[in-house]
């Protein structure tokens, strides 16, 4: 008996990765429209899957040049221009032969995938460690010295300790481990770019947490940065004790 359309369907969206060549194979010569659609999604599901290998494999480019270093620490933060609360560090060691795809600079994934990644990287990292510098630290210090504070702190919380620090752009004073600096390193090296992740979802939840404290200001939209929305409460309530009074001094 000819099967149903709507039974392919369900076959092709059980499938695994690894399933599809032999869901293309059995069905591309099926001439009917909606099946001949299901192969076309199954093939470009597939042609996408290896395209992301091939961007994964590229973005492993630092972590092979210095493959003689034992544990390969990526460091990046998120928050430094928001007005309210604090930067947030992130530090992830991944095993050498790390399989995670999709892995970016967080802020061109989206709000759910980087949620996805963000256990992913959790379950499958050697070690992670975060850094929280609090606003009235960053008003104390400045937010580059809170930064270089943040990243200090999540590679102390690192184990083990690595010997190498791929950080996005910055050196990090104080710390005696062999450092690189890599512009735009969020999207180049998998290592930075699980830092990013892990840092930006951390900070999210904590303004989502914050905004149930002071409604006004949005912070679960917003995440503390200069919406209008933000600073047209900012001007009506005044600052809450996580705002950053070197930040919003040009608003009152």
């Amino acid at each position: 008996m000819e099967q149903k359309t709507g039974e392919i369907k369900e076959i092709l969206q059980a499938a695994s990765l690894n399933e599809l060549p032999a869901f293309i194979s059995t069905y591309e010569k099926d001439t009917r429209s909606g099946v001949v659609a299901l192969v076309n999604k199954a093939k470009k599901r597939l042609e996408d899957y290896e395209k992301e290998l091939l961007r994964t494999e590229k973005l492993k480019e630092y972590e092979k040049k210095y493959s003689s270093f034992s544990y390969i620490c990526g460091i990046d933060e998120v928050g430094r221009g928001p007005l309210a609360g604090p930067v947030v560090a992130g530090a992830v060691i991944l095993p050498k032969d790390c399989d995670i795809l999709y892995l970016n600079d967080s802020k061109k994934l989206s709000e759910k995938k980087r949620e996805e990644l963000y256990d992913i990287i959790m379950e499958k990292a050697i070690s992670t460690g975060l850094g929280f510098i609090a606003p009235q630290r960053i008003d104390e210090i400045n937010i580059l010295q809170a930064t270089y504070e943040a990243m200090r702190e999540a590679i102390g919380k690192l184990n083990p300790t690595p010997d190498l620090l791929l950080n996005d752009a910055v050196h990090i004073p104080g710390v005696p481990i062999k450092q690189v600096p890599i512009i735009k390193g969020d999207a180049k090296s998998i290592s930075i770019a699980a830092a990013s992740i892990i840092a930006k979802v951390t900070r999210d939840r904590l303004m989502v947490k914050y905004d149930e404290i002071y409604p006004e200001y949005g912070f679960a939209s917003n995440k503390g940065y200069g919406a209008q929305m933000h600073i047209d409460a900012l001007r009506k309530f005044g600052p809450t004790p996580i705002h950053r009074r070197s930040f919003i001094k040009n608003f009152l």
